[in-house]
């Protein structure tokens, strides 16, 4: 148990060290990827929930959770927010 502990607190300072240097730590497929946090929002919609693992067909797998309702509500906030984003940058050029 204290291995697993150790791990997550591992992962924790992790995130939180490179947040801090203006960058995001996404655990992939086994792997954690580091993304400089303005480079990475910059990515289409598709791309950004990708690399985050949260589009609905991947989250509607995890339905015998009910996490996967806040996961598919920030998904949607995610699109909208990046869709009024695009509209924005659109009406400044």
């Amino acid at each position: 148990m204290n291995e697993i502990l150790d791990q997550f607190e591992n992962y924790r300072d992790t995130v939180l060290k490179e947040y801090e240097k203006g960058n995001i730590v996404v655990l992939g497929f086994g792997d954690v990827d580091v993304y400089n946090l303005k480079k990475f929002i910059e990515q289409p919609v598709e791309d950004i929930l990708y690399d985050l693992n949260r589009g609905e067909e991947v989250i509607l797998t995890f339905i015998k959770d009910q996490k996967w309702v806040n996961d598919y509500a920030s998904t949607k906030v995610i699109r909208a927010l990046k869709n009024k984003i695009d509209i924005l940058e659109k009406k400044c050029r």
